[in-house]
């Protein structure tokens, strides 16, 4: 093991090797038809690096398959390996300045302990030379240390109470800036909304509460119809506007207790507590129609690019269901809605019924 401080050699190489992998990432990005923008060369860079193995390992997959990089891919990646990681970073950094500023108040409050006893201790043995025969100077000199004593204590108890009520101040600071760091690791970037890991622990605790509670509870997950079209033929930056766009009507249109999350790329879920099938098939048709009434428009000609559409598939928690297989039936339900032409809501009893013709 090489101990010590490193060489102006070792930074050099250093910077070599950065720079190459730089320029890697940017060769294969323009290769593979990829938008230069920081979120895509921040993947390509890990990947040119080697210092994300997970990363590295499906690029070269999709590479080897011949597959594009669409943006929605591009995205996905970049959220399930880099942003919750930033994310838990700030967890951790801002949870370690919280833990730093309370220890600092118990430790505050000790040494304020420390002092207390030691004014008491003093009080006491001032008490005790009451009860004795004393000269008045002696008396004097005994009422100077206890009037001195007292004066630094007081001292002592005012920068302790300024002490405390800054560290209160810090403290509910760190709080909050805890709380927003939180916020956002279960929040989409893109999107604004939930994002696929806020999405897996409201799906287990939804699960157990409609368990305790006996109550129904539904799943839909839906699908941007003909995504792939919208990247290719106006670009990624559009594609981000589409999603945006189906991610503002989930939001919009569901309320209370339910949960909208983007799933990963072009794919969303809604998560629908205390609703039987009926209910939730009426909301998610109501988020269909409300997606199909929106027109793309190109910011910065104001053309109109087209219409968008969503296909959805719902299902309800059944007795034997846990969360894998209850997303399952609700995407058995949304591939049913894209092989009966898209831009439709599909349930589990549709399903049921297409089966039972088809036999």
């Amino acid at each position: 093991m090489r101990t010590g401080s490193r060489t102006g050699t070792d930074v050099l190489s250093d910077k070599d090797h950065a720079q190459q992998c730089a320029k890697a990432a940017l060769d294969i990005m323009a290769e593979r038809g990829v938008a230069p923008t920081p979120g895509n060369y921040e993947i390509f860079f890990a990947y040119a690096s080697g210092e994300n193995a997970a990363v590295k390992r499906i690029i070269n997959d999709r590479i080897q398959a011949k597959m594009p990089f669409t943006q929605a891919m591009l995205d996905d990646l970049r959220e399930r390996f880099f942003s919750a990681a930033r994310m838990e970073k700030a967890v951790e950094k801002t949870s370690s300045e919280l833990t730093g500023a309370v220890n600092a108040v118990f430790e505050r409050l000790e040494t304020h302990g420390r002092d207390t006893e030691a004014y008491s201790r003093t009080l006491s043995a001032a008490s005790g030379e009451l009860d004795l025969q004393k000269s008045p100077e002696a008396m004097r000199t005994l009422v100077d240390n206890l009037v001195a004593a007292t004066h630094a204590m007081e001292t002592r108890t005012k920068d302790l109470e300024a002490d405390l009520q800054r560290s209160s101040q810090n403290v509910s600071e760190l709080k909050a800036k805890l709380d927003d760091v939180r916020k956002e690791t279960l929040t989409d970037v893109l999107t604004g909304i939930p994002n696929r890991k806020a999405f897996d622990l409201e799906l287990d605790r939804a699960i157990e509460m409609a368990r305790a509670e006996r109550t129904p509870l539904c799943l839909f997950m839906c699908d941007i119809d003909h995504f792939k079209r919208f990247n290719d033929t106006f670009g990624h930056q559009t594609g981000d506007q589409v999603l945006r766009l189906v991610g503002g009507c989930l939001a919009e249109n569901v309320k209370g207790r339910d949960t909208a999350a983007r799933y990963g790329g072009e794919e969303f879920a809604v998560i629908l507590p205390h609703t039987a099938l009926a209910d939730a098939v009426f909301v998610a048709d109501q988020i269909r129609r409300a997606v199909e009434s929106k027109k793309l428009v190109k910011k910065t000609t104001g053309d109109i690019l087209g219409s968008i559409s969503i296909s959805l598939g719902v299902a309800q928690l059944g007795p034997d269901d846990d969360k894998a297989s209850l997303i399952a039936r609700a995407d058995t339900c949304l591939y049913g809605a894209k092989h009966a032409g898209r831009n439709r809501v599909v349930s589990e009893v549709d399903a049921e019924a297409a089966h039972v013709d088809a036999a």
